[in-house]
């Protein structure tokens, strides 16, 4: 569950710079490496979340492109409040 939390910012952060690049200069540099970097956090946020989590309302939220981790992250953490991804156990 670690992984989720920046994998989700990483999504949301590279959708937003494809977006403005899209709307402003769209410079091929920043769409050749904002794109292969949105893709891999937007598949890494939904193999993290349908691993991590049993809940279907999670797992749903993590394919939606864009927001979908911070969606599924919200539902996970108020779904199982013990559970906090950054929690870490100690005996």
């Amino acid at each position: 569950m670690r992984a989720l939390r920046p994998a989700a910012a990483v999504e949301a952060a590279s959708l937003v710079l494809l977006l403005l690049n899209l709307a402003t200069v769209h410079a091929a540099a920043v769409s050749s490496l904002a794109g292969p970097l949105h893709g891999t956090a937007y598949l890494m946020t939904i193999a993290v979340t349908w691993h991590a989590t049993t809940s279907p309302a999670a797992r749903w939220r993590a394919v939606i492109p864009g927001v979908g981790g911070l969606l599924a992250l919200r539902r996970i953490e108020r779904a199982e409040p013990g559970a906090k991804p950054d929690a870490t156990e100690r005996n």
